[in-house]
């Protein structure tokens, strides 16, 4: 973690236990985790409700912070992993009683067969032989019947098992998303991160990151208001994915942060696709969509580093962070690679707050 990265952090930790202090909110993990989020901005829906909370003179409660962490915070993955987990459980459960249920049939009717065996070695009239057909022609349609029972359960079975699949599948992708924005999210960034490392080191093939940091977003939300905010998320979110591609992984890193992983791309080429984006985003005009007012354009600051074989996840992240923070201080609105990381830290810095 940077030094920029670990105030940064630090800071919405002391933002969040004195809202807690201040509310007389015990510092449960849940209620901390829930004005964490608050204090990142990261969740605009949960701000705007805190806010206007706030704004209204209602008294902070444990029972009303529970409330919103329920509504906000407290994902539904588990409850529907539970859910495909109960529904496995009683598939299961089923397959085993209709083989149980088989076996048992298939033990009796060997039995039949056993003792028939016996009777047809005894001289039978024709009475005891129509007899003993009768009942084994009784005991193969039962037989039958459960072989056709335990078939019909197999089948049922392997297409419950194949929904459940697609179910699992549906939750793992949901979970590895952002809510807001619809790109991975930073759970997503971290596996992603890993495995282009895994193949970087295993095939010598480049890899490349590019962090993102939308220019004065601070600001933006706060004068346009956290819908607007939102728009512009999405809008950096969209631009970013549609400038990567085949195995690029766009990401949101956090709060207005976003990340691009690029295998198989050396820092020049990492460095291209960067000021292709920034360009992309600046082009945007953004408009307000209740009133189509024009708001103005956006920008983005960019730090790119390229990984070599000393880094690991963290310190390729790190360096890139100290490239975007180099081109918060260069004047933002514009890409720097760890190339010219030393030749903008020896020039004067300027002022990055409300970056």
């Amino acid at each position: 973690m940077s030094d920029q990265e670990f105030k940064r952090t630090l800071g919405y930790a002391n933002a969040a236990f004195d809202l807690l202090k201040r509310s007389g909110i015990p510092p449960y993990p849940q209620f901390y985790e829930l004005l964490y989020t608050y204090a990142t901005g990261v969740n605009p829906s949960l701000n705007s409700r805190i806010n206007a909370i706030f704004r209204s003179g209602t008294v902070p409660s444990s029972e009303l912070a529970e409330t919103l962490y329920n509504e906000f915070l407290k994902s539904d993955v588990n409850d529907r992993m539970s859910s495909v987990s109960e529904r496995m459980h009683a598939r299961i459960e089923a397959v085993h009683e209709a083989i149980d249920s088989a076996m048992t049939t298939a033990n009796a009717y060997s039995g039949s067969l056993q003792s028939a065996s016996g009777d047809l070695e005894r001289n039978l009239d024709a009475n005891d032989m129509k007899a003993l057909a009768t009942r084994l022609l009784a005991e193969t349609r039962r037989m039958q019947d459960t072989n056709r029972q335990l078939e019909s359960k197999l089948e049922a079975s392997r297409e419950d098992i194949a929904a459940l699949q697609r179910d699992l599948d549906d939750v793992r992708r949901e979970s590895m998303l952002d809510p807001l924005t619809k790109i991975a999210n930073r759970k997503s960034f971290d596996e992603g991160l890993a495995d282009a490392i895994s193949e970087a080191e295993a095939d010598g093939s480049p890899l490349s990151l590019i962090l993102v940091d939308i220019d004065h977003f601070k600001k933006f939300n706060d004068t346009y208001g956290h819908q607007t905010g939102d728009q512009v998320l999405r809008l950096v979110a969209m631009t970013l994915k549609s400038n990567i591609k085949g195995k690029d992984l766009a990401a949101r890193y956090g709060g207005e942060e976003f990340v691009a992983v690029l295998p198989s791309t050396d820092l020049d080429g990492a460095i291209i696709a960067a000021e292709n984006i920034r360009k992309a985003i600046q082009a945007k005009e953004l408009l307000k969509r209740s009133t189509n007012e024009k708001l103005g354009r956006i920008t983005a600051s960019f730090g790119v580093a390229a990984f070599s074989r000393k880094d690991n996840a963290m310190s390729l992240i790190e360096r890139a962070d100290q490239c975007l923070y180099a081109a918060k201080h260069a004047g933002r609105n514009r890409v720097v690679s760890e190339n010219e990381l030393i030749q903008i830290e020896e020039a004067p810095a300027k002022d990055v707050s409300a970056a």
